[in-house]
């Protein structure tokens, strides 16, 4: 229902922000995003319409894709859309009514059953936006638990993540955020003890595999974040895990992820998949909500909503977040697919991670010009640096039909000539061939 606003209304509500008119109220977005004219052209029968955005999809040509950065490819079984569009866990609005949508809460619950398993955490949240909203949130939980306003972030974090946490809390100056520096590609021990033994820190944010794609001494980095009483929150692949170490076994206080890779397309980049998890002391301060099972008055099995811990549900001052929404679809995916793989097929995808990438570094590491830029431990990513800048190697790739990776000069100057190379499962031997042979001839 609209309900319109009368010109003294809006005075007195403009009045009662601090604003002296409504653009006001968007004074933070860039003008340029305005449009001023759309310029829109006439308007096209159905059939018409169908036509022009078939032609304007045939633009888009196929390429075989290298790159990762934070969305990934990966083989996603056909039973995972059978399944996710069963009608079982379909609801006309999101499940506040237990009674009306018992498919979609046991999903639910059984995805914080799996994430848990996979993470070895004691609770998982519903889940979130994304991975970086789910990281803005721990980082929040953080500053809550230990009364400080600071967080540390590893240098390696996710460039995308970064700008995120500084725009989360840009308003409410509820967390700062200062960066421990690396060496050769992971986090400095030394200097990070250094850092933390001013105990200023909440907590330190590490990101394993880190954004470089080198794995961190996850245990080393734990045990010095608790000597100096901060928390630890960990930021990793969950794909990683089914080889790695969990952030469970080197007690993570916080876990968190962007689940896109569990059953979820890559889709342009999204929507992706927040993953939330933490220990079970810090139940309290998880934001979103929680699905427990009960009993209904006859004593069979129900699913219900144990905890909202938003704003929306309770008081305010006592919401650890005003998040409101979970990813439910994008869940019901990643729990079915963790569910058809098993401990053990996620052992095996992990691996076939590893193998891939390891095979392809080889391969490309034997062009003339071509090394890895970093001498450490990696997952399915590397960061490779080239004879010529990195953003040349791309364009040139591409007119051969292959997306050669990431482009590391567009968040970091001084790695202009780097490029971040991943493979996955679904890479065959002629695909690391056929970009091994693109590279040689560029």
């Amino acid at each position: 229902m609209f309900i319109s606003n009368t010109e003294k209304e809006k005075r007195e509500m403009l009045e009662a922000v601090g604003a002296r008119s409504v653009k006001d109220l968007f004074k933070d977005i860039d003008e340029s995003l305005f449009a001023k004219n759309f310029n829109l052209p006439p308007a096209k029968t159905e059939v018409e319409l169908t036509a022009a955005v078939k032609k304007a999809a045939a633009l888009n040509k196929p390429l075989l894709n290298f790159a990762g950065a934070g969305i990934y490819e990966h083989f996603i079984p056909a039973a995972v859309g059978a399944i996710s569009s069963r009608g079982e866990f379909l609801t006309a609005y999101t499940p506040y009514q237990a009674e009306a949508s018992q498919g979609t809460l046991h999903a639910i619950y059984e995805y914080q059953s799996c994430i848990c398993a996979l993470f070895e955490m004691g609770v998982s949240n519903a889940s979130h936006y994304d991975g970086a909203t789910a990281l803005a949130e721990a980082c929040g939980a953080a500053c809550k638990i230990k009364n400080k306003n600071k967080v540390l972030l590893s240098a390696a974090l996710n460039p995308e993540y970064k700008k995120v946490l500084n725009t989360y809390f840009k308003s409410s100056g509820a967390v700062n955020f200062e960066e421990a520096p690396l060496e050769n590609g992971t986090v400095d021990l030394a200097e990070l003890k250094k850092l933390l033994s001013g105990g200023e820190y909440a907590a330190f944010v590490l990101s394993n595999p880190n954004f470089y794609g080198c794995l961190e001494d996850a245990r080393e980095i734990s045990r010095a974040v608790h000597e100096a009483g901060s928390l630890l929150i960990a930021q990793v692949n969950p794909i990683s895990l089914g080889a790695l170490e969990t952030p469970g076994s080197y007690d993570a206080d916080f876990a968190v992820a962007e689940g896109q890779c569990l059953g979820n397309t890559m889709s342009f980049g999204g929507p992706g998949l927040g993953i939330f998890t933490c220990k079970k002391e810090y139940v309290r301060y998880v934001p979103g909500r929680i699905c427990g099972m009960a009993k209904d008055a006859d004593g069979k099995r129900a699913f219900v909503l144990t905890l909202q811990a938003r704003e929306q549900h309770i008081r305010r001052e006592r919401a650890s977040s005003n998040i409101c929404s979970n990813q439910a679809l994008c869940a019901l995916n990643a729990a079915i697919y963790l569910t058809l793989m098993g401990p053990f097929g996620m052992r095996d995808v992990a691996e076939a991670n590893i193998e891939n990438a390891h095979i392809l570094k080889d391969m490309l590491c034997s062009a003339e010009g071509y090394k890895l830029k970093f001498d450490k431990p990696f997952f399915n990513e590397f960061t490779l640096e080239c004879p010529k800048p990195a953003a040349q190697i791309i364009k040139a790739a591409a007119k051969k039909g292959i997306l050669a990776g990431y482009d590391l000069g567009r968040t970091d100057k001084n790695l202009k000539n780097c490029l971040l190379v991943c493979a996955t499962e679904v890479k065959t031997k002629a695909d690391l061939e056929a970009f091994a042979s693109a590279l040689r001839g560029i």
